[in-house]
């Protein structure tokens, strides 16, 4: 089956994710899936979680922490800035403890302490899960398409949910039973309802947007996930223990998609040997990719002579990828 045909066959998934190791050519693969789309006439937002972000590069735009930006009719494009996020986040959590405990100002030691969590190593990790959160959940666009970071931060990032949601379960049951608890206190002293549980009402707030998230991540009929792959033989083992390891977070696996092939025919022509022996070793591992892979290889890219950039080349690059011809 082609790429093509599986947007065809499962037109109910609106999220598209492209993962694997950094450098294969994911945001690429994002942008020219978005345009492919949007010249659908879908209204579709193509997003990057990865704090080395090139949307921007590729699309010849200034997207970073721009919030969405329309780059064509029914395209748009987000780069999400972690370092404004956990600035918010700090923010936030002064305007909560000012309102909560009527204080006029933040006591040093406490700002302090506000101050130091922008140093935490999962902080920017938090902030990125988030507002990718507040993105999905929004429901603005027919089509999601996420540029997630390399391997081992996106499979953080997939954890995270689960993490989070066994995490809020924990608390938002013991805060039930506080509930209860001065419910029953009220009673027995015959004292009027008690008041809006605030920090409960937060709790529940959270926990429904991660619970929306994690249900997305994981769901067959509306997420599909695609590995991109190089014809070389590491990437290819690394690719497939990623794939063995997203499985474990029931990340519904829609395909591979090989970047980069040279084209075989070049050897009929006179070029140098080191092109030579690169056309030989990618013969091998693309036979590899076969039997690996098999029948979930949905697309070949060829080796493009320029850079990804512009949307000239983007529409040239969803044309192969999608094998068709576009308006």
């Amino acid at each position: 089956m082609s790429l093509a045909e599986i947007f065809q066959k499962y037109p109910n998934r609106r999220y598209i994710m492209y993962g694997g190791k950094g450098g294969l050519g994911k945001t690429t693969f994002s942008a020219a899936t978005a345009y492919y789309l949007a010249k659908k006439g879908k209204r579709v937002l193509v997003f990057s979680v990865d704090p080395q972000a090139s949307l921007s590069d590729i699309f010849e735009r200034d997207l970073f922490g721009k919030g969405n930006i329309e780059i064509m009719p029914n395209l748009f494009a987000c780069e999400v800035d972690a370092d404004q996020r956990i600035k918010d986040y700090q923010e936030d959590i002064r305007q909560k403890i000012l309102s909560m405990y009527g204080m006029k100002q933040i006591p040093e030691e406490i700002e302090s302490y506000i101050k130091a969590s922008s140093a935490e190593p999962a902080m920017e990790e938090s902030a990125i899960f988030d507002a990718v959160v507040d993105i999905v959940v929004k429901g603005d666009f027919d089509y999601y398409i996420y540029d997630l970071v390399p391997l081992g931060h996106a499979l953080y990032y997939l954890s995270m949910a689960s993490i989070y949601d066994a995490w809020l379960e924990n608390i938002t049951h013991l805060r039930e039973q506080m509930r209860e608890y001065d419910k029953a206190i009220a009673t027995m002293q015959h004292e009027d309802q008690i008041g809006q549980d605030e920090i409960y009402n937060e709790l529940m707030y959270i926990k429904e947007r991660i619970g929306n998230s994690s249900k997305i991540m994981t769901d067959t009929e509306k997420t599909a996930f695609f590995f991109v792959v190089n014809p070389e033989e590491m990437t290819i083992v690394d690719t497939e223990k990623a794939a063995q390891l997203f499985s474990r977070y029931n990340v519904p696996l829609a395909g591979y998609l090989v970047n980069r092939v040279i084209d075989r025919s070049l050897l009929e022509e006179n070029i140098p040997t080191y092109l030579k022996n690169r056309i030989e070793m990618q013969a091998k591992s693309l036979k590899l990719i076969d039997e690996k892979f098999g029948s979930s290889v949905l697309s070949q890219v060829p080796e493009f002579d320029s850079e990804i950039k512009g949307l000239k080349i983007i529409r040239d690059l969803a044309e192969v990828m999608f094998e068709e011809k576009l308006p």
